[in-house]
C-alpha cells in the first residue's frame, strides 16, 4: 500500500513538471556559453602580450615611471630653480634615457608622458629608441587624470579618458609604445572608500585593460589606496583588499587576460598622518597577505608604486616585501618589483641642478640598483635620501 501510494505521488510529480518545464524554459532560456579571451584575442596576441609583462618584470627589474604631466613636471623643476619649459622637461629626460647601458639590467620598462613618447636626444635619437637600445620596454601613461565622482562626498573620483582610447592605444602601438598606464585614485577616510567609488573605479579598470589588449599593449592596472589620513596599517590592509577583490572581479567580467596585465598597486602603508609606527617587516607581511588573499596567480607581476614614501622607505620596504614572501612555504606566483617616479628621480634631479648630467645620471643608477636589489629581496640600505616625498592629494 504504501509503494502504490509513492507511485502514484511521482506520477503526479512528474505530470507537474512535464506541463510547467517546457513554460519555463520558453520564458527563461538556459544561459549562454560564456565567452572567454580565445573569442577576441589570438593565440599570437595572447603570446606577445604575455612575454611583454614578463620581460617588464624579470629578474628583479622593474619600471621607472618618467609620465608625469607637464604641471608636476613644473613643479619638480621649481625645486632647482628651473623654469618649466618643453626644453628643461626634455634635458631632464634625456638625462634619464642616456644612462649607461647597464641600466638595462636594472629597469624592464619606462612609462612616458604623452610629449616624451614623441621627443629626442641632442643627436636626434628618438627617446624610444634610446629605451630600446637599453633594453628597456617603452610604455605610455594612457589616462586623462581623475574628475569628481558625482553621488560621492569628501572628494571622491573616478578616471576619464576612456572615450578616443582604443584609437590612441592603436597609435601609440604604432609609435613604439608596448604597454600602457591608467591611474584610480581611492581614499581612505571614516566612510571611505564608497562601494560607488570601488565598483566604478574597478570597471573604469577593466575597461581600459580590455581596450588595451584589443590593441595589443599591456595594461598595467593601477588602483591606487592613497596614503592621506591618520588610519593605521590593519584600516589601510582591510581597504586595498576589498579595492583589489573588486578590481579583478571587474577584469574577469571583462575578459581581460591576465597573463597580459601587470598590476600596480600601493603597499599596504599606515596614512601618513598616523601617530603609530610600523616596521618594514610589518608592511611586508601586510602587504603580502593582502596580495595572496586578492591577486590571481596568472598575473606575472606586481610593481608597487612608491606612493609618497622616501627613496630609502620605498626600497626598505619593498625589500621587506619580497623577503616575506620567500618566507612563505609555498612560492609567491608572482614577481614583486617596482614602478617608482619620485622614489627614482628625486636624487637624480638634484643632483642634475640643471647642468651636472653626470651626477644626476649616477644618482639615478644607485636608485635603480637599490630598488633592483629590493625586488630581489638583497637590499643592504644606505646610498639613498630619508626625505619624504609624501603630496597630499597627489596627482599626476
Amino acid at each position: 500500500r504504501c509503494f502504490l501510494r509513492a507511485f502514484v505521488a511521482v506520477r503526479a510529480v512528474h505530470k507537474v513538471l512535464s506541463y510547467y518545464l517546457p513554460l519555463v524554459n520558453s520564458k527563461f532560456p538556459k544561459m549562454a556559453t560564456l565567452p572567454s579571451t580565445s573569442e577576441w584575442l589570438s593565440v599570437e596576441e595572447k603570446t606577445a602580450l604575455r612575454e611583454t609583462a614578463e620581460r617588464i618584470v624579470a629578474d628583479g627589474k622593474g619600471i621607472l615611471a618618467a609620465d608625469e604631466s607637464v604641471g608636476t613636471m613644473g613643479k619638480r623643476l621649481s625645486a632647482i630653480n628651473l623654469e618649466n619649459t618643453d626644453e628643461n622637461r626634455r634635458k631632464f629626460r634625456q638625462l634619464l634615457f642616456t644612462c649607461d647601458e647597464s641600466i638595462g639590467s636594472y629597469l624592464g620598462g619606462c612609462i612616458l608622458f604623452h610629449e616624451t613618447l614623441y621627443q629626442k636626444s641632442d643627436d636626434g635619437t628618438p627617446f624610444v629608441e634610446l629605451l630600446r637600445k637599453r633594453g628597456i620596454v617603452p610604455g605610455i601613461k594612457v589616462d586623462k587624470g581623475v574628475v569628481p565622482l558625482a553621488g560621492t562626498s569628501n572628494g571622491e573620483t573616478t578616471t576619464q579618458g576612456l572615450d578616443d582610447l582604443g584609437k590612441r592605444c592603436a597609435q601609440y602601438y604604432a609609435d613604439g609604445a608596448r604597454f600602457a598606464k591608467w591611474r584610480s585614485v581611492l581614499k581612505i577616510g571614516e566612510h571611505q572608500p564608497s562601494p560607488l567609488s570601488i565598483a566604478e573605479n574597478a570597471n573604469v579598470l577593466a575597461r581600459y585593460a580590455s581596450i588595451c589588449q584589443q590593441n595589443k599593449l599591456v595594461p598595467i592596472v593601477e588602483p591606487e589606496v592613497l596614503m592621506d589620513g591618520e588610519h593605521d596599517l590593519e584600516r589601510c590592509q582591510t581597504v586595498s583588499e576589498k579595492v583589489l577583490a573588486a578590481t579583478y572581479k571587474a577584469l574577469s567580467d571583462h575578459h581581460v587576460y591576465l597573463e597580459g596585465t601587470l598590476l600596480k598597486p600601493n603597499m599596504v602603508l599606515p596614512g601618513q598622518a598616523c601617530t603609530k609606527k610600523y616596521t618594514p617587516e610589518q608592511i611586508g607581511e601586510a602587504t603580502v597577505t593582502c596580495l595572496r588573499r586578492t591577486v590571481p596567480a596568472a598575473m606575472p607581476g606586481v610593481v608597487f608604486l612608491s606612493g609618497g614614501q622616501s627613496e630609502e622607505e620605498a626600497s626598505v620596504n619593498l625589500n621587506a616585501v619580497n623577503q616575506f614572501a620567500d618566507k612563505i612555504p609555498c612560492k609567491k606566483p608572482w614577481k614583486l618589483s617596482f614602478s617608482y617616479g619620485r622614489a627614482l628621480q628625486a636624487s637624480a634631479i638634484k643632483a642634475w641642478n640643471g647642468s651636472d648630467v653626470k651626477a644626476g645620471q649616477a644618482a639615478l643608477m644607485v636608485r635603480a640598483k637599490a630598488n633592483h636589489d629590493a625586488a630581489l629581496g638583497r637590499f643592504g640600505g644606505a646610498g639613498s635620501t630619508g626625505e619624504s616625498l609624501f603630496v597630499a592629494n597627489h596627482q599626476y
